[in-house]
């Protein structure tokens, strides 16, 4: 069974975190929700409080096949400046395992520890200007490489059922899609 750790932080955004974590749940993958802040409970950037499996100190991270950020602001800003999350993402890439990020989080946090450094990749209009060595896609979901990135809000769904093909299988994916009506909503 493929193994996710999604970082919140405080300021996160609802859906981009909770949609995914929903889809590949369901898809059969163990999901782990991990706190940055030095509580059990984060909240969103819309004021729901969510509690996380673990706190960041009771992971190891190792055995993961997907590290996974949620955007929203100051979500984002708060994950970047978190130096466990930002060792943890490096050890991730050098080891060329899976990472995904949506919204900001490709440009304010993945960008800058250059994680995406010669890639394609998306994030949120108005942050683009941040993927300095990057080729912005605009796209609502890229993947390249070990590398998949959301554009916000809107890409939650596709994200999920992207990254649920990449650690399952299509077929799951699209069983999974069909399930929760997704398909129907795409006709």
């Amino acid at each position: 069974m493929a193994k996710v750790y999604v970082f919140l932080a405080d300021g996160f955004e609802d859906v981009e975190a909770l949609i995914p974590i929903d889809v590949l749940r369901r898809g059969g993958v163990d999901v782990v929700t991990v706190s940055t802040t030095e509580f059990p409970l984060v909240e969103s950037a819309h004021g729901v409080n969510i509690e996380a499996d673990i706190q960041f100190e009771q992971g190891d991270f190792s055995d993961a096949d997907l590290l996974f950020l949620p955007g929203g602001m100051p979500g984002a800003t708060n994950l970047f400046a978190h130096e466990g999350v930002r060792q943890a993402l490096l050890k991730q890439a050098a080891a060329g395992k899976k990472i995904a990020a949506i919204c900001a989080s490709p440009a304010v946090v993945l960008s800058p520890l250059g994680i995406l450094d010669g890639k394609r990749a998306t994030c949120y209009p108005g942050f683009e200007q941040a993927l300095a060595s990057a080729k912005y896609t605009g796209e609502l979901v890229t993947v390249d490489g070990n590398v998949t990135t959301g554009e916000g809000p809107a890409a939650a769904f596709p994200f999920a059922y992207e990254l649920l093909s990449q650690l399952v299988n299509k077929q799951t994916s699209d069983q999974v899609a069909e399930g929760m009506r997704y398909k129907h909503l795409m006709q």
